[in-house]
């Protein structure tokens, strides 16, 4: 049947709509049968891990990204910008990504009373845990430290803007859909293979100083956030019949001894996240309950001993219907 031309021309938009949807639909079906990519390796110190859908492996630009940060803040690359400035290299033009994280580790050195201080190096390696030795300093080099220090170590932060510079990454090339995991910190968006909010464990804060159990305390369903952990349950060490954790209070220039063994933190970007975990494993349960309730926007979930000697949690009401086993 021939239809009469005034009836074709009122038709014609219906049909270029028509297609318009189908091709739209199309385009969807197409993103949705986009395949999984999954890339590993070894980067500060530790090894990374990011899954994500996309047609193509991206594991070449991840590395490259991945160098530039080691590039600035390795203190086992002696050509990095830190490792420059800490030999007194006056001539080092100090980068944008610098300025960042160097900004970003003061403003979360403010806002916790000091707790977080990326110039304690000199300090961590007189207590044995950084690249020297293992003998504990006298009270005398202690204050000494205190007030001669000038070297910077970006160790706690760095790993967690790692995260953050892949996450950029990913999200230029229209990703939607990540993890991206590096020594623990990670940064999520959108959801995983099964169509679902991601789960990340929670370690139990066990005397397992090699990881050999990896006992989980919780499970999270977490998504479109970054997440970091730090705790006093693995590297330390015995001297004396005493046990001295790896984490440094700046401001007294000794290992912390308190109730709190992990901190975990989640915040809009992995950097944050990995400072203020840090910083709250100086500061003790109470303090880091109270930095987090002036931050709505950061959750935290803090494991801690109790008089007993028995494991306990406390954590942001904003989790309570994100966790999955506790």
């Amino acid at each position: 049947m021939i239809l009469p031309k005034k009836i074709m021309l009122w038709l014609l938009p219906l049909l270029a709509i028509a297609v318009l949807i189908i091709v739209m639909a199309l385009g969807r079906g197409g993103e949705n049968a986009m395949t999984w990519q999954h890339d590993e390796g070894f980067v500060f110190g530790t090894v990374y891990s990011i899954t994500y859908q996309h047609n193509e492996d991206l594991q070449e630009d991840i590395e490259a990204e991945l160098q530039k940060v080691d590039d600035e803040f390795s203190m086992f690359n002696e050509q990095s910008t830190v490792a420059r400035i800490n030999c007194g290299d006056s001539s080092v033009e100090r980068s944008p990504m610098f300025r960042e994280v160097y900004d970003k580790a003061m403003a979360v050195n403010a806002d916790t009373y000091g707790a977080f201080d990326i110039t304690v190096a000199p300090l961590v390696n007189a207590w044995g845990f950084g690249f020297k030795h293992e003998q504990m300093p006298t009270a005398a080099q202690v204050d000494s430290l205190l007030k001669i220090r000038s070297q910077m170590d970006f160790a706690a932060i760095a790993k967690g803007y790692g995260c953050d510079v892949v996450a950029r990454l990913l999200e230029s090339k229209g990703i939607e859909n990540y993890m991206v995991e590096i020594g623990g910190e990670v940064c999520l968006r959108g959801m995983n293979k099964k169509q679902a909010p991601w789960r990340i464990g929670v370690n139990k804060p066990t005397d397992d100083s090699l990881d050999v159990q990896g006992e989980l305390q919780t499970i999270l369903s977490i998504t479109n956030t970054a997440m970091a952990t730090s705790g006093n349950y693995r590297n330390f060490y015995y001297q004396g019949g005493r046990k001295y954790a790896h984490t440094i209070d700046p401001r007294t220039g000794y290992p912390v001894q308190h109730e709190l063994l992990s901190a975990t933190v989640l915040a809009a970007d992995c950097a944050t996240a990995d400072a203020y975990a840090t910083a709250f494993m100086v500061l003790g349960l109470d303090s880091a309950k109270t930095v987090l309730a002036r931050h709505p926007e950061m959750q935290g979930y803090l494991i801690y001993t109790t008089q007993d000697d028995e494991y306990s949690v406390w954590h942001s009401p904003a989790l309570d219907d994100r966790i999955i086993k506790d």
